[in-house]
């Protein structure tokens, strides 16, 4: 089954725990985090809005190489 929309608990489960469903509430208050869509007193978020906010939150490392003990960043190298 393809789901397109997941509740705050299963949004908490989808981050291993590690968002808690108390913490998407705090956010929602706030309106911070991901967007969110309210139908009645039912909150779901759409699949593809946490796709998105999962890239747009993606920290991207710079390219090292080691030589020793010394690590070189990009303009080093």
């Amino acid at each position: 089954m393809d789901l397109k929309f997941l509740t705050t608990e299963e949004v908490s489960q989808r981050y291993r725990g590690l968002i808690s469903v108390g913490t998407l509430e705090n956010w929602r208050f706030q309106q911070i985090g991901p967007s969110f869509l309210k139908v009645g007193k039912q909150v779901l978020y759409p699949v593809e809005v946490l796709d998105a906010w999962e890239r747009s939150n993606m920290v991207t490392c710079k390219a090292s190489k080691v030589v020793g003990r010394r690590r070189l960043t990009s303009p080093d190298i």
